[in-house]
């Protein structure tokens, strides 16, 4: 049976209401969850950021769900660090909590005034993170000389049950490469036909673990309310790369997208007011092999979504 789950976006919502959102959405019947770990939103008009780490603990004590997170090790977070932060919770939490270690954004880095690098280097630097975060899980005193500098560190508390260490890739080329490190492999809703071949490209290159889908999408009484949901709160998010990966302020990506047409909104959200569309479009994601689908509901008001989509939307996909 497929998984469905909450995202809970930290750059939408304050962090005290989106406990109580994803506290909803577990009575309500969602299986899991997973949020963002932003420093800044992607518009003023999103308005929040909380601290992703802290809201874990928090939203792990009193929920019962799995939760994973999507983070960048690397420049904002030391690596040895982000391997305290996930052990501690996998200590505390065994079998609940993963982390999809991703090379980031621009504009949640630049806060270090160090230079943001190409993406080449990115991406070599979270395959060093990934390494050391590995070796500190299982116990031992890393030392490391590269892209990253990690002196003598060891966990204290090295958790039991390791977290798995998801991949995060929205490019064939990036699914193919992380397939050599990650326990799984998480991406956002884009063409079928580019999903298949991420998967493929995956699993072929010897990619083991679950493949993890997250859902962007809108839904309201009106096809009318749905849309303006979508372009209000998510029309900053329609960019692709490399604008995505190095805009460094939110009005940089507000500017880029001001008149953003409604095709390119609806080709990143899901938008529709008929909940049987809905059903029918994360069926077909499940149908591509994706294990677990997490919701994105891209408004702010959550609970009309949760329970609206509990009652009408999950049955039907499961």
């Amino acid at each position: 049976m497929t998984t469905i789950g909450f995202h809970a976006s930290h750059e939408q919502l304050a962090p005290a209401q989106l406990l109580a959102d994803v506290q909803l959405a577990e009575q309500a019947g969602f299986d899991a969850a997973m949020c963002s770990d932003h420093f800044e939103p992607w518009s003023a008009v999103q308005g929040h950021s909380g601290f992703a780490w802290s809201w874990l603990g928090a939203a792990l004590a009193t929920t019962s769900l799995r939760f994973g997170v999507v983070t960048a090790p690397g420049q904002r977070y030391h690596p040895a660090i982000i391997a305290q932060a996930s052990g501690t919770l996998a200590s505390m939490f065994p079998g609940r909590f993963w982390a999809a270690l991703g090379s980031g954004e621009n504009l949640n880095e630049h806060i270090t005034g160090d230079p943001w690098p190409e993406k080449e280097q990115r991406q070599q630097r979270i395959e060093e993170c990934v390494d050391i975060i590995r070796r500190m899980h299982d116990g031992e005193e890393v030392t490391h000389r590269g892209l990253v500098t990690v002196e003598q560190a060891r966990l204290w508390d090295a958790p039991e049950i390791k977290p798995h260490l998801i991949a995060p890739a929205v490019s064939v080329e990036t699914a193919a490469r992380s397939a050599r490190w990650a326990d799984g492999l998480v991406t956002v809703n884009q063409p079928h036909e580019k999903l298949t071949d991420m998967i493929r490209a995956y699993r072929e290159n010897g990619g083991q673990g679950k493949a993890i889908l997250q859902v962007h999408l809108s839904w309201a009484p009106t096809e009318d309310e749905a849309m303006e949901i979508a372009r209000a709160q998510w029309s900053a998010n329609c960019l692709t790369p490399p604008e995505i990966w190095d805009f460094k302020r939110p009005s940089d990506f507000e500017e880029a997208t001001r008149n953003l047409p409604e095709d390119e909104l609806q080709s990143t959200v899901q938008i529709s007011a008929d909940l049987a569309v809905h059903a029918q479009r994360l069926r077909e994601f499940a149908d591509l092999g994706f294990d677990e689908l997490y919701l994105h509901f891209v408004g702010t008001e959550q609970k009309p979504f949760i329970e609206a989509f509990a009652e009408h939307v999950l049955p039907e996909v499961r």
